[in-house]
């Protein structure tokens, strides 16, 4: 037994009448909040105009929404064998920030070609604000009571009801609070970018990818203390796979732009209107 623990939510639904309100859900609205207005606040500093970030964000956060489901399906399919219409629950949990991410940024890019805007130095000013509505989207894990950890004793075990745990495990009532160790990693994660940022005056997408490095490496040994159940090969489980291609990939590109400065022009200039002739 524990003799402290972090206690889970007795809830996370409050109905308001006929309609519910998820904290899951709440949690993610923040997460984008946050990441817009920090986003948007770098990308002026930068030069940029104000509102692109919110423009592309309008496009780029449904697409991640969508990303992150079907990733999430893929790689835990177990729970939707039964109920295959389950998997379009998504207020019920289950978003896998690997495929949000790729959702938001194949979204993003799409708009930074069509608009003229410089793809790398708007995912550059938005890097800090998506790992900081990554560890406000965790709290949804708590307020659900899932993806926690192995079982522990440690002072800050976390609390979990007997609905909640694994068949293997009803005996145990605390466990690592995985969803609290991802919060605090990627707000790390977000200061680094932002000092490396300052330091090193990073561009064409070095900063993102230094997020995409840097969050790869806690998600790699937050994986290994998780029970739930997911796709495994080998012995590991799929989300440690894809850590290692995301890790491997931008460090290459870090390496492989070291030398870039940052960009010169951040969007193209909107067409002067033309005034017709006398």
């Amino acid at each position: 037994m524990s003799l402290a623990a972090i206690p889970s939510p007795s809830t996370g639904v409050w109905n308001l009448g006929p309609f519910p309100l998820r904290a899951y859900a709440l949690c993610i609205i923040l997460g984008v909040v946050v990441a817009v207005l920090v986003g948007e606040r770098r990308w002026v500093a930068r030069g940029g105009v104000r509102g692109t970030v919110g423009d592309v964000a309008v496009v780029a956060v449904p697409f991640g929404i969508v990303g992150a489901r079907i990733y999430h399906v893929i790689t835990s399919p177990a729970a939707y064998l039964d109920d295959p219409v389950s998997a379009l629950y998504v207020w019920q949990g289950g978003l896998g920030i690997p495929g949000g991410v790729a959702g938001g940024m194949l979204a993003g890019w799409i708009v930074c070609r069509r608009r003229g805007i410089a793809a790398g130095a708007l995912a550059d000013s938005i890097a800090p604000g998506v790992a900081l509505a990554q560890a406000i989207g965790r709290f949804g894990n708590w307020f659900n009571q899932e993806l926690f950890g192995r079982p522990t004793t440690l002072p800050w075990g976390l609390e979990i009801d007997p609905d909640h745990r694994p068949a293997r495990y009803l005996d145990v009532t605390t466990f690592h609070p995985t969803f609290l160790y991802e919060a605090l990693w990627c707000v790390g994660v977000a200061a680094l970018v932002v000092w490396a940022d300052r330091r090193f005056r990073l561009g064409h997408g070095r900063a993102f990818a230094l997020y995409l490095a840097a969050y790869a490496v806690g998600r790699a040994w937050i994986e290994a203390l998780r029970v739930d159940e997911a796709t495994e090969f080998l012995g590991l489980r799929l989300n440690d796979y894809v850590m290692a291609v995301v890790f491997v990939l931008a460090v290459s590109y870090l390496v492989a732009r070291r030398r870039s400065g940052r960009e010169d022009a951040l969007q193209a200039a909107e067409p002067a209107p033309t005034v017709p002739s006398p």
